[in-house]
């Protein structure tokens, strides 16, 4: 059998930047096993697996995979899957005004339910998607210790923030523990020991490591930020729109804030040669985080043909 499939670079504005997303259209009736495998053959952070929606109110029915495991939802997936569907719809639809200007709602049904993304159209072109998630934030306080947590992604105990921002389990649908750092410098010396990964985090709720510093090299961004996932198949991500949807939670949750909005810009991947910018906005009401959006830009890249040894 002959699958088609297309490539796009999400969180950026230029081909080899942002993460590369890895889409076949049509095939959510795969088995499960196949789908798994063929995400390991493309060997991307995450390859989406689309097809019809199972509900009145769904535009498609998305299926996650990293090299290793399926995910219930992941951020740069969604952003790059609603971009594609825009590309499509301004295609069927042509032709298109090129000076036009619209927002096209998409429903995508993940494993963790509905996820909204709003795409805005310019000139006949999408060029900015916003989702926001299904579930609210939940929060678990790190059973790890501040100088634990450094020695794990082999940093000094003094690069560790242990006033102010606090290591803590966040998650919008995926989970990530964050650990706050002072310096972009810290960032850039982070490196995961695997030994103490597997010991401290690999079976926990939150094994996804999330390193955040409140500071940014770029002059649109305010958060320098890397993720690594090895229990996910995945060294480090270039742009981790999940991680980000959970660091608005946290980000939120530290906020005095009674009501209002609150928003920030995360640079990542620069480390990687993959520069990444990720748009986080937090509401509040009543003293608490009522919803988070998380937004970027996608291109696409490429597309082709896998040829495999199944027969439907």
């Amino acid at each position: 059998m002959e699958l088609p499939f297309h490539t796009l670079d999400v969180f950026t504005e230029s081909t080899f930047g942002g993460n590369p997303l890895g889409l076949f259209p049509g095939v959510t009736h795969l088995p499960t096993d196949l789908m798994q495998r063929i995400a390991r053959e493309m060997n991307l952070s995450e390859t989406v697996f689309l097809g019809p929606p199972e509900t009145d109110e769904g535009t498609a029915r998305l299926r996650i995979f990293t090299p290793s495991v399926e995910v219930p939802f992941a951020g740069h997936p969604t952003v790059g899957t609603a971009f594609f569907i825009a590309h499509q719809r301004i295609a069927e639809e042509s032709p298109v005004s090129q000076t036009a200007t619209a927002t096209l709602t998409v429903i995508l049904e993940e494993n963790v339910g509905p996820v909204p993304v709003d795409v805005r159209i310019e000139d006949g072109k999408p060029v900015f998607g916003r989702f926001t998630t299904a579930m609210l934030p939940e929060h678990r306080e790190s059973p790890h210790s501040y100088q634990d947590l450094a020695h794990m992604v082999g940093l000094n105990p003094e690069d560790i923030c242990p006033e102010g921002p606090y290591p803590e389990m966040v998650s919008c649908g995926l989970p990530y523990h964050v650990i706050p750092v002072r310096t972009i410098e810290a960032v850039r010396k982070a490196s995961l020991d695997m030994t103490l990964w597997k010991t401290m985090l690999a079976d926990s709720w939150a094994h996804h490591v999330y390193i955040v510093c409140m500071e940014a090299e770029g002059d649109e961004a305010d958060i320098r930020v890397r993720m690594f996932a090895p229990g996910s198949g995945v060294a480090e991500d270039p742009a981790t729109g999940s991680a980000a949807a959970a660091l608005g939670g946290y980000l939120s949750n530290l906020d005095s804030c009674e009501e209002g909005s609150l928003s920030w810009t995360v640079e990542q991947g620069i480390e990687m040669d993959r520069p990444s910018l990720i748009y986080v906005e937090a509401d509040r009401s009543s003293g608490a985080t009522s919803a988070v959006r998380v937004g970027g830009s996608a291109i696409l890249v490429s597309s082709g043909t896998m040829r495999i040894p199944y027969e439907e």
